[in-house]
């Protein structure tokens, strides 16, 4: 049985989507506890526990303390991972993304191929944006040969979610390593600036303005399609940009709207963070940094790829799947090294 304390490094959610993916794959039992100690309402919350239901529905796996609040589980995968068409639906704004990210692990290695219709937040403060999920997670992740597609069909904020994705996943035998050990100058700058219910204040073209402005004064040309968007069951905003370099290397920013923030002031955020990722010379951003780290665990090789910086995200990665997977995993510098276990979909 896998056990881990959830109070560990970061103390997040990160610690129980991530274990119970890796425990799906692998078929260990899971017992975690303090799950979340260290957040302001520690315990499951809701996008937290439909991580948890879903991968058991998709394992035919069991789960003793599945409910909101819950500050331990002990997790029984099944024992074949079963592609098919779900849906699960948060019901409140909990990141959507967060949950695909945990989901499409585990769908890469099904017995056939998956499509995933999920429902609540798809743009906040503090997860991953449906964008940048799309237009940089996927593509890098297309590189150790994971074939996988995001479909957007209706944008959801905070405080009411309802945002919608479909996220379809071809199951793979193998994955390979990653190697982006230079980043290489700049060839693009793209991005979507979307806004829902904003179209007379201009917002999509308030902060798509502002950001290029603040790129083009370090010599950055960029291309930010604007989005209006009617159907989200709110007003809200989000700006996505990412810079693709001649070695391969998609480094991305973003920011979501809220009560109180300008569209100008998300478009200064956005540029900046994207310059500062730019200035490292890394070759991921510092959201990627994080999300690549389970797929090279079970990688066939060595991945190695250079951060912007250190986080509580990367080095609870890292401890995380030293501890669940025995993959030798450490960050030199800002270099990322990671010795895959060749792990294989079970039952191939």
């Amino acid at each position: 049985m896998i056990r881990i304390d959830g109070a560990t490094k970061a103390g997040s959610g990160t610690i129980l989507r991530l274990a119970v993916a890796l425990s799906t794959l692998l078929g260990d039992e899971l017992h975690i506890w303090n799950i979340r100690a260290r957040r302001d309402k520690p315990g499951l919350r809701p996008q937290h526990l439909q991580v948890l239901l879903a991968c058991a529905q998709m394992c035919d796996g069991t789960a003793e303390g599945a409910e909101v609040g819950s500050k331990e589980i002990v997790y029984r995968p099944g024992k074949r991972i079963r592609g098919d068409v779900y849906r699960w639906d948060i019901g409140t704004a909990g990141s959507t993304t967060m949950l695909a990210t945990a989901l499409l692990l585990v769908a890469c290695f099904a017995d056939r191929p998956s499509a995933l219709e999920m429902s609540g937040g798809l743009f906040q403060d503090f997860a991953p944006s449906a964008h940048h999920m799309q237009y940089v997670l996927l593509p890098t992740l297309a590189k150790m040969g994971v074939n996988a597609s995001i479909e957007i069909k209706r944008p959801g904020y905070v405080p009411k979610g309802n945002g919608l994705i479909v996220m379809k996943v071809e199951p793979v035998t193998r994955i390979s390593p990653l190697a982006l050990t230079e980043q290489g100058q700049v060839s693009r700058i793209a991005g979507i600036s979307l806004s829902s219910h904003l179209n007379k204040e201009k917002v999509s073209q308030r902060m798509a303005t502002e950001c290029q402005r603040r790129l083009a004064a370090k010599h950055y040309e960029s291309n930010i399609e604007l989005l209006h968007d009617s159907q989200a069951s709110q007003k809200g905003a989000a700006l996505s940009v990412w810079a693709e370099t001649h070695t391969g290397c998609l480094i991305g920013a973003d920011r979501a709207g809220r009560p109180g923030r300008s569209s100008e002031e998300i478009g200064r955020f956005v540029a900046q963070h994207l310059l500062e990722d730019l200035n490292t010379g890394a070759t991921v951003d510092r959201h990627l940094a994080d999300q690549l780290i389970p797929y090279c665990a079970l990688a066939h090789g060595t991945s190695r790829y250079i951060i912007p910086q250190n986080t509580e995200h990367v080095e609870t990665n890292l401890w995380l799947v030293r501890e669940i997977t025995g993959a030798r995993a450490e960050l030199d510098g800002k270099c990322i090294l990671i010795d895959g276990i060749g792990y294989q979909r079970r039952g191939s």
